[in-house]
């Protein structure tokens, strides 16, 4: 197992070693074939494909996620989606700067933009102005075909809920450091959730966004904000990186209930 892996792709590996799972980690570790007997199975990047591939888009889509949430009265951050306008003007209303500067018009403690996919808090701007705001647009647009636009708000604690099929297996806070951003990528660190009301809190909406989109396997970020809890977005890929450091066996033993999940399906 060479020692530069993904903890992810460790975990299959160990799971495989001790159920039977033939592993074959092609693509630099991006795609994972796995067999047992006749049963192959495919994980991706971090995908372990027990989701349906409409939840799975859903979810990577923080517009679409906003808005599907909200149809189910989830309370959560709003995600205003911008297409990027070299996909054409039957694509883009040439209206989208002014749209835009609306936006930060009525945001003045400013608005926070970011590629509408993605993880890890990359290529995501706090802006105040207009000069910042055609600055970020333009990192974004360069290697994104689509951008969200939040309003800025004073995150007050975050939390990170993994769920498997409505049971939370994990549950952590990000303790920021000295960036403004709650990213583990940024500094953030993980630290376990006690049993208590917070903890309560969190899942039950972690919960209601994860079937508000039929999602079975997803880390689901809750914020909060002037004392009430809302969902910020929902992943798809459950990356475990960070944590994996200070509590490699809870993190091995979700793999290994999502794995048992992933091979349980094949025979169902």
């Amino acid at each position: 197992m060479a020692s530069n892996e993904r903890t992810f792709v460790q975990a299959i590996r160990r799971y495989g070693a001790r159920h039977g799972v033939e592993v074959d980690v092609r693509s630099g570790g991006w795609l994972i074939a796995m067999r047992r007997g006749q049963v192959r199975r495919f994980a991706f990047g971090y995908d372990i494909g027990l989701n349906s591939a409409i939840a799975h888009r859903l979810a990577n889509d923080k517009s679409a996620t906003a808005e599907a949430l909200s149809l189910a009265r989830v309370p959560c951050l709003p995600h205003h989606l911008f297409l990027n306008p070299k996909l054409g003007r039957n694509v883009v209303d040439t209206a989208w700067r002014e749209a835009m500067l609306g936006l930060l018009h009525d945001h003045p403690q400013g608005v926070v933009i970011k590629p509408n996919e993605g993880t890890s808090g990359r290529s995501v701007f706090k802006v105040t102005t207009e000069a910042e705001l055609d600055h970020a647009v333009g990192e974004v647009f360069s290697m994104s075909t689509g951008l969200v636009i939040s309003p800025y708000v004073a995150i007050e604690d975050e939390v990170r809920v993994i769920l498997l099929d409505d049971v939370p297996r994990i549950v952590y806070s990000k303790r920021r450091g000295d960036d403004w951003r709650h990213n583990l990528d940024a500094g953030a660190k993980p630290v376990l959730l006690e049993d208590g009301a917070v903890r309560t809190a969190c899942v039950t909406l972690a919960i209601d966004a994860a079937r508000a989109i039929g999602i079975a396997f997803a880390a689901v970020d809750v914020v909060r904000v002037d004392g009430a809890w809302r969902v910020l977005e929902i992943n798809s890929g459950v990356m475990m990186e960070a944590l994996a450091k200070l509590h490699p066996e809870l993190v091995q033993a979700t793999y290994d209930a999502a794995l048992d999940r992933v091979f349980d399906q094949a025979h169902s």
